[in-house]
Formats: C-alpha cells, structure tokens, sequence
C-alpha cells in the first residue's frame, strides 16, 4: 500500500486525503519510513533540480502582541517580552546587506501581526534601495488587504510568507479564513506565496496533519514543508515535549510527498540535518527578533547565520544555489 501511494506521488499523481493520512501513520523507524525519506529527497532533488537555499530572515520589532498566539514569545499573555523593541531602519538596512553579503538567496522583514503596516512600508523602501535590483525580498507580516498586498509588490516585495497554523483559532485569535483571504490577495496582487505545516507540536492528531497539509497543496505555493514547535518556558504549551527531530523529518517527508512538482521547495525549521537528508532544501538564517526566542537579538541564542545553514546543507549533500532566489522567481 505505501510502496504504491510512494510510486503515485513520484509520478506526480495527487494523492487522495486518505492516502496522505496512510503515510501518516507509518511509524518513524521503519522499513516503510525509510522509503518515504528517500523518496521526499528523490522528489525535492529533482523538483528543484538538484539545489538548495538559504533565507535569511530580520526581525524587526518587538512587542506584546494581542493576536496572543501560544507558541509566539511575542503574545501579551505568555509575558515573555513586556516592553516594545523597533530595529532602526539604519540597523536593519545593515543586516539586509549583511546577509546580501553572505548570498543569501532571499531576505525577509519580519514583524509582529500588530506592527504599523504604514511603518513597514517605509523601511521595506529604504531596504529595497539599499539592495541589489535582483536581491530577493519576502515579507513575513500580518494579515493584509488586496490593496496593502499590491502596495508590497509596488515597493518591490518578490512575495510573502504566511501559513495557517496548526491550532489556529484555538491557540491564536485569528480566523483561519483570515489567513486564506491573506494569501489570496498576495497572489492576487503577484506575490508569490511561501508556507508550511506548523507550528507541529505532539499533541496534534493525524487528522490535523493531513487538513494542514492539504491546505498547503491548495493554495499552490512555491514551497511548503513542516516546521516544529519550539517550546517557551513558562507559557501554556510547553508541557508538551518537542517533537523529535527524526519524527519531524518524516512528517516534511510526507508533506513533500503530498504536493505537486509544481512546488519546488520543501523547508523545514530550525534548520538540522536529518531533515535536509529527508527532502528539505530550504533553511533559514534569523537575526533580531524571533518568536521561538526569549531574547531579543535571536542570533545570539536560537538563530543561525548563513554559513549555518549552509554548512548543514552540505551536510546532507544538497548543492547551494548562489543567486537570488529560484523558489520566488518573479520580476520586480
């Protein structure tokens, strides 16, 4: 049964709701998985032509935020951070052409859902120009309107990040129908849509997994992948253990198995090891804010820089694309 649902999605077939749930319950140290990490990495390899990259991502603000996601240390009610935090726009066109510098093959602004989408605008502008013509920008923020999504797009954004998390409207206050409308209107607008599966914590069931997952096939990204939950100390979730590395590789192998060729990448975060070798060619680097992070500047603790990421890219014996971006390929 698995050998068959394996041979479908390399022949780029759509697998059927309960196919996806079968891969879902193949234990993590079996025969059965071992298929399905070679198979995830066959396709990512082949999908994206042998290549791999590295995203860097800025964080550029901190503060209490009342869209109080659990697993966000930037939620009000975890009480992680308490004060408000702004990167200059000075600092943060200095970390863009740092990791410019360090040829990274895409740079995202990073905010909370709270953070003045007037603001981000003017900093995205000063960035943009202090840029490459050909260096790739991603935005990471809130939800938007059409018109905010063609004002992105208008400054010189390549596309977006954004996900229907797991809990959400239950762990967040967001609807999930608000996350659809957002991504939407950035592919309305020409931006390329990034998204994933998670933030995956042990308690999800298998059911969630597969509704995540089909909902990252449906909106048609250029990449989705799963990504675990980092736990915050002290907050309402973190009485649940991490889920494992190795368990976490065979789930991003399942979701690479679960979408078309169309979608050439497969991420996974934090970036390790075991995960690239199961399929993920996508890793990112952080500085500033992170909300997996106690601190405010992430790449003294949590966050990795570029030759992090590279490094364990090699590791897995990925080739690193050097150029801007093949994932958010798209004209200015």
């Amino acid at each position: 049964m698995i050998e068959k649902i394996v041979e479908k999605s390399l022949n780029d077939k759509e697998l059927s709701e309960k196919e996806i749930k079968d891969l879902f319950k193949v234990p993590v140290f079996s025969k059965q998985s071992s298929l399905l990490l070679w198979a995830a990495r066959k396709k990512s390899a082949q999908v994206s032509n042998g290549f791999a990259e590295v995203h860097a991502q800025i964080g550029l603000n901190i503060t209490p935020c009342p869209q109080n996601c659990l697993f966000c240390s930037f939620a009000a009610r975890n009480k992680v951070f308490t004060d408000s935090f702004e990167l200059s726009i000075d600092d943060a066109v200095f970390q863009a052409r740092q990791f410019e510098a360090e040829k990274a093959n895409a740079i995202y602004l990073m905010t909370t859902a709270n953070y003045s989408f007037e603001k981000f605008i003017e900093t995205s502008k000063e960035i943009r120009r202090a840029l490459k013509r050909d260096t790739v920008l991603v935005a990471n923020i809130g939800d938007f309107t059409l018109v905010q999504a063609q004002e992105l797009k208008h400054v010189g954004f390549s596309g977006i990040y954004h996900a229907v998390r797991l809990g959400e409207n239950h762990d967040t206050c967001i609807l999930v129908e608000k996350r659809l409308e957002t991504m939407r209107n950035a592919q309305e607008a020409g931006l390329l849509v990034g998204t994933c599966v998670e933030p995956v914590g042990i308690e999800h069931s298998i059911d969630e997994l597969v509704e995540k997952t089909i909902i990252t096939r449906d909106i048609k990204p250029v990449y989705s992948g799963a990504a675990r939950r980092i736990l915050i100390p002290g907050t309402k979730l973190a009485k649940y253990d991490i889920v494992s590395e190795s368990k976490m590789a065979l789930i991003l192998a399942i979701v690479r198995l679960s979408l078309s060729s169309t979608v050439k990448g497969n991420c996974t975060h934090e970036p390790n090891v075991v995960g690239a070798c199961a399929g993920a060619n996508l890793l990112w680097a952080e500085v500033g804010s992170n909300p997996r992070d106690i601190i405010k500047d992430t790449e003294k603790k949590r966050g990795m820089s570029v030759q992090d990421c590279i490094s364990i890219l090699k590791e897995a014996e990925w080739s690193v694309l050097d150029g801007p971006s093949q994932l958010y390929a798209t004209s200015l």
